[in-house]
């Protein structure tokens, strides 16, 4: 029950996260729209972002953490204070320096992420300009990864799963200032925007800081020294930085191609937006719980306890996903929609939003699958694996992208990043069933084809309640169209609850008696 605690207490920090980033982007949507502003925000807010999962979140996800967690279980809390601090000094003057570089050499590094933009001299400059404001944030945000992969290690995990939250209140506090200043689509706008990144970071690299000391486990900033413990986080850091961030290289791969295109990557930034949301909350929460457990499984010797405990996560992750991707590809019109369609974003913006959203809805399980079989190799310090894994991801997505984009444009760009979430998760799990890694257990074996069958149901009843209200959707008042999409979500929630019950794949009415029972028994 702790696992699902945890999944719970990181997914609920999670979809707050998400809740106050969908007002962030609506506002975004309303005041800044899909133009050359709101293009070279998105990128100058994606450059750093790239480089945090790449070079930080994956990293420490893969690395760190289960070498952190053999410090301490080896070392004892010294030791392990020693090690996080060695790595902390290695991370913070390797981030000055390459901070500095990033800076002086952003031209080029917009240039390689949106080298469309080249044809606009204004759009191009702005991206520049608003990417050397940004690229800080990769500073705090690659500190907060190490910090917070230490509280993880503890089963602290609400400090940093919270972390986000700052960043949305943040910038929606900014976006308050640029509407009440009336700045709109405007070069101030995105620079004020830009602004608001770098400052977010400082607040939540301070609040986790704070938790830090609160916990009782302070780290200093020594002199760095390429220590044993740092050549090994290293070697097994760089392989996981590639393999934790496939999807943002696979997002950046259609940041390019989409930069040839006039709104292109402001249609695929807000597809993209919506379809993060039941990814975050549960591919997110998987992730930062399932790999410190692994680990302290693993390290323990309980092999059976790890076996059983990725079933369950398994099971969990696409209870929750399969419904999500299968709402996405049957119904997104009316989301993006309800979500979006205002002021500088037109109707036709939503219409090719909406189209991108279909696209990645269907590499959803994808993408949560990856989450739950990537700490399955790093809790055994095997991160090449994984890279090598998300480098075919990397080519089959490239290759898909050069091929789709001509014929289906941004939409294209969308089915070949779901395309390589689905062969990069395919190969994860068949190696880990080769090596005896991943064992289905019978739970499994009778849920998950159940599980599947409750969804398509769901899917059925949403997609028929959608035509029924179709005429309201497009035209209507916002408050109409709210409380239809509203409308629907509640019917699926009801009826996948009904489906999964009387299909066998969940007994939630005993789960409920039993919660029942455990209350009135501490009453």
């Amino acid at each position: 029950m702790s696992l699902l605690r945890n999944f719970a207490t990181v997914g609920g920090a999670t979809a707050a996260s998400r809740v106050l980033g969908f007002v962030r982007d609506v506002l975004i949507a309303g005041f800044i729209g899909t133009g050359p502003v709101a293009d070279a925000f998105f990128v100058a807010f994606r450059l750093p972002n790239l480089f945090r999962r790449l070079f930080a979140e994956g990293a420490f996800n893969s690395a760190f953490v289960p070498l952190f967690a053999r410090s301490l279980e080896e070392d004892g809390r010294d030791g392990a204070r020693r090690f996080a601090e060695e790595v902390l000094a290695a991370l913070f003057w390797t981030l000055v320096a390459l901070t500095a570089v990033a800076e002086i050499a952003m031209p080029g590094l917009v240039w390689v992420l949106a080298p469309g933009f080249a044809e606009d001299p204004a759009k191009f400059d702005l991206a520049v300009l608003l990417s050397r404001i940004t690229f800080p944030y990769l500073l705090c945000m690659s500190l907060i990864a190490l910090i917070g992969g230490v509280l993880n290690t503890f089963n602290r995990y609400t400090a940093s799963a919270l972390a986000p939250v700052l960043l949305n209140i943040v910038m929606i506090a900014v976006l308050s200032v640029i509407a009440v200043l009336g700045l709109d689509a405007s070069r101030t706008s995105g620079i004020v925007l830009a602004a608001g990144v770098a400052f977010a970071g400082v607040v939540q690299l301070v609040s986790l800081v704070y938790a830090l000391r609160r916990f009782g486990f302070s780290l200093k900033l020594r002199r760095p020294r390429y220590t044993f413990a740092v050549k090994r986080l290293w070697k097994l850091g760089l392989p996981g930085a590639v393999a934790g961030g496939i999807t943002q290289i696979n997002i950046a791969v259609g940041t390019i191609i989409a930069s040839t295109q006039a709104g292109a990557v402001s249609y695929l930034y807000y597809a993209d937006r919506i379809y993060q949301l039941p990814l975050g909350i549960v591919g997110i929460a998987i992730g930062v719980v399932l790999l410190p457990d692994l680990s302290r499984l693993l390290r323990s010797g309980n092999s059976r306890g790890a076996l059983t405990t990725q079933n369950r996560a398994l099971e969990f992750g696409l209870a929750l996903t399969l419904p999500a991707a299968i709402a996405l590809v049957a119904i997104p019109y009316p989301i993006v929609d309800v979500l979006f369609q205002r002021g500088a974003f037109t109707a036709q913006d939503a219409a090719a939003t909406t189209a991108a959203l279909a696209a990645y809805g269907l590499g959803l399980p994808a993408f949560v699958l990856i989450k739950v079989f990537s700490p399955a190799f790093f809790a055994r310090e095997d991160t090449a694996t994984p890279m090598w894994f998300a480098g075919i991801g990397m080519v089959v997505n490239v290759v898909g992208a050069l091929l789709l984009a001509p014929f289906l444009a941004h939409v294209g760009i969308a089915l070949a990043t779901s395309l390589a979430g689905w062969i990069n998760a395919g190969l994860l799990i068949v190696t880990l069933w080769r090596r005896g890694e991943f064992v289905p257990d019978r739970s499994l074996k009778k849920r998950l084809p159940l599980l599947i069958l409750a969804s398509v149901l769901m899917g059925g009843v949403v997609l028929a309640g959608y035509l029924l209200l179709a005429s309201v959707f497009g035209h209507a008042s916002l408050a109409i169209r709210g409380g239809a999409l509203a409308a629907l979500v509640l019917v699926g929630m009801v009826t996948f609850a009904v489906f999964v019950q009387v299909t066998g794949a969940s007994d939630l009415l005993g789960y409920f008696r039993a919660a029942l029972k455990k209350r009135g028994a501490k009453a």
